[in-house]
């Protein structure tokens, strides 16, 4: 597969490619849109550009982020987790700790994307260092 890496260098982004399908004409407008608003998106961190692009895609198109951001995956995007939508980062963790038990559960680009994780030094335990929400207990004032 070629790299697509304009200006994102030192940034560990590979930007994903079209569509070679002819016939997938969603994919290519998704890609389109992406391509389209992330050469606009005014920010220093190519990370947080990546993650609004997806969230403007999905906002303009009336997907859920989660969607949109497996297609651009299926295309060739490959970035560190903060650009990820979390919704997108609890599935891809949910399988990721499922294919330890099922082999070859995931799909090639998921994996592929893992592997960038791990080549670009990801925290390799981030499916387990998930935040939950937890009881705080309050201060009582009696007035």
């Amino acid at each position: 597969m070629k790299k697509v890496d304009c200006n994102f260098e030192g940034s560990h982004i590979l930007l994903p490619l079209p569509p070679m399908d002819v016939k997938a004409e969603f994919e290519m407008d998704v890609y389109v849109r992406f391509m389209r608003y992330l050469r606009q998106v005014p920010v220093s961190r190519h990370d947080i550009g990546v993650l609004t692009a997806i969230q403007y895609v999905a906002d303009m198109m009336d997907m859920p982020d989660e969607h949109i951001t497996k297609i651009l995956v299926d295309l060739g995007l490959r970035a560190p987790r903060m650009a990820f939508p979390e919704v997108y980062l609890e599935v891809v963790d949910k399988i990721s700790l499922r294919e330890i038990h099922d082999l070859n559960y995931g799909s090639f680009a998921l994996r592929e994307l893992r592997h960038h994780w791990q080549a670009i030094r990801e925290d390799k335990f981030a499916a387990f260092n998930r935040g939950y929400p937890s009881l705080v207990e309050g201060i009582f004032t009696y007035g």
